[in-house]
């Protein structure tokens, strides 16, 4: 996937009237500090697009990046761009953040996944490093039950050793309850690692679209 350019096109908060976008949208949802900036950023092939804050929880907006990516081959044979956004979802689980706050997110977010038209598929990211905690199980839980099944991308690989990672894997798939089609991806915002297989699932979605 080739990005040709990204537009912060919209930033909503909680009393915000969400767009209606007429372009699928893809969202990521994840604790505050599990790396969803630096992903989206990886993602965007872009150093600092997406603010990556030294103060986990201060993301109090739900930001919409409009994409566009080239050389997508139409059944003429003619190339086209694609038209897509990317959902940044406040990050849940801060402790220093007060329970007002937290269910204004939490507001935010149920309000975002209820009313998007255009919402195809939900990234929750969680950090390779350790066991899934409370908060993950529970955001996990509550997008399936709001009717999504969530690609889980799995961040900060890079922090782990190789011998670690089947391992690490595998406590990820037990503490959400993944079955064993459901997607999870490895993910390295340091070497890109994992970059190529979320792009197939984006690009999956668009020829869809198409």
């Amino acid at each position: 996937m080739i990005i040709k350019s990204v537009n912060l096109e919209t930033v909503c908060g909680v009393t915000s009237r969400l767009p209606e976008n007429q372009y699928f949208e893809f969202a990521f949802a994840g604790k505050s500090n599990v790396g969803k900036s630096s992903l989206i950023n990886a993602l965007m092939n872009r150093k600092s697009y997406a603010r990556i804050s030294a103060q986990p929880g201060k993301t109090q907006t739900i930001n919409y990046y409009h994409i566009t990516s080239a050389g997508r081959q139409t059944e003429e044979g003619r190339l086209a761009d694609s038209h897509f956004y990317f959902v940044d979802l406040p990050g849940y689980g801060y402790a220093k953040v007060s329970q007002e706050i937290k269910a204004k997110w939490g507001k935010m977010i149920e309000r975002y996944l209820h009313t998007s038209r255009q919402l195809k598929c939900i990234f929750l990211l969680v950090d390779i490093r350790h066991a899934p905690s409370g908060n993950d199980i529970d955001m996990y839980q509550w997008i399936v039950q709001n009717g999504f099944q969530p690609a889980v991308i799995a961040t900060k690989e890079d922090k782990i050793n190789r011998s670690q990672l089947q391992k690490q894997l595998k406590l990820i798939r037990t503490g959400l309850g993944l079955k064993e089609n459901d997607i999870l991806i490895p993910f390295s915002a340091q070497t890109k690692r994992g970059r190529e297989s979320i792009y197939e699932i984006l690009e999956q979605y668009l020829d869809a679209q198409e």
